[in-house]
């Protein structure tokens, strides 16, 4: 049990640092489509990231020690599966705990959410969730009737066409629950009334600014991971690797030149641009404007950072200030307001009146 519960820990983890990659595309996505975010739909996706794991631990984890393993065969027979649960009925005890019977409930059980995955968040239909199902399936079964694609001599974990059966059977279930669910709400479909302009609240320009913290910290963590292994790998130079200053200094100045170049050239953050905000409307020039719209943001107050000493402790007092200020300023327009003299509007609607205005006028 311990164990189960380990490689469950293990899915839920995996889960969430995949959700926390992913989640910025997400966002822009549900907006570009959907107009929004819907907080089910998110937490539906989040499911299906942690289930995802969660099949691919319990099926193959743990790999055991190649010393230790033992040869197993295949199970071509259907029938075995039927002499099973024949004598999980027949033998002493309850039947509903005997070990045969637990197994073909767990087989059938695991694959229920990939079919009401298929048929929920992709719109697929019946066919589709089992075919889904059973191509899954026979993956997991010939990954481990070939010792993990050849890195164990041969098959710890038996193929059994059993499997096969169950699972898909699973993956038919789910997508028959799945029918409970609105068509309305089902798959990807985009919304008629995606691109008109909705109203900007202080809780959309919260979750731009939670957009442009993750984005900017996996963006720089990539960076800074890639400077690591160069430097190690191609400078062999090992102790500039373990210091780590190098590193951090790539990463976060290279994310940063990133958010830089995406606002002058677009006016919006990465964070703005996923839920469709924008700056407008400043006595500025336009390029200083959009210049001092990303130093009030998150990127801008991590490269005061990077000069050390003081400015390492005024990046800090001026991430601090920028978090006061959303709370107190109109829909959260925050430092980076203040800062360009702009006003927060919905990117749909700056765009609309910029294509109105480009339309020649009718004589």
């Amino acid at each position: 049990m311990g164990e189960q519960v380990l490689l469950g820990v293990l899915a839920i983890v995996v889960g969430m640092l995949a959700g926390v990659a992913l989640f910025v595309p997400f966002v822009s996505i549900s907006y570009r489509r959907q107009g929004r975010l819907s907080v089910t739909r998110l937490l539906m996706w989040f499911a299906a990231l942690v289930y995802f794991w969660a099949v691919w631990a319990y099926t193959l984890l743990p790999m055991p020690d190649p010393d230790a393993i033992h040869c197993v065969g295949m199970i071509t027979d259907p029938m075995e599966m039927v002499r099973d649960v024949q004598k999980a009925i027949a033998a002493p005890g309850s039947t509903l705990t005997h070990p045969a019977l637990l197994q073909l409930a767990f087989n059938v059980l695991l694959f229920v959410p990939l079919g009401f995955f298929v048929r929920v968040l992709f719109g697929r239909g019946i066919v589709t969730a089992l075919l889904v199902g059973l191509g899954l399936s026979l993956f997991i079964e010939t990954t481990q009737l070939t010792g993990v694609w050849g890195i164990y001599p041969c098959a710890y974990r038996f193929f059994d066409v059993g499997d096969l059966i169950t699972n898909t059977s699973g993956a038919l279930l789910g997508a028959v629950f799945g029918l409970v669910v609105p068509r309305a709400r089902r798959g990807l479909t985009k919304a008629a009334d995606a691109m008109q302009p909705r109203p900007v609240t202080r809780g959309r320009r919260a979750l731009a600014m939670l957009c442009d913290g993750l984005g900017f910290l996996f963006a720089s963590a990539t960076v800074s991971i890639a400077a690591q292994l160069f430097i190690d790998l191609v400078l062999h130079d090992r102790a500039t690797m373990r210091e780590g200053s190098v590193a951090e200094l790539a990463g976060t100045g290279g994310a940063a030149v990133v958010w830089l170049a995406v606002t002058l050239i677009t006016g919006q953050s990465v964070g703005d641009a996923a839920v469709q905000l924008r700056y407008a409307g400043s006595p500025r020039p336009l390029i200083a404007a959009r210049l001092l719209r990303w130093l009030g943001g998150v990127a801008g107050l991590s490269t005061i950072g990077l000069f050390g000493g003081v400015f390492d402790t005024l990046s800090g007092l001026l991430l601090l200030v920028a978090c006061v200020l959303f709370f107190v300023t109109p829909l959260g327009r925050g430092l980076p307001g203040i800062l360009s003299g702009q006003q927060l509007v919905d990117a749909r609607e700056a765009r609309s009146i910029q294509d109105a205005s480009a339309r020649p006028s009718r004589q």
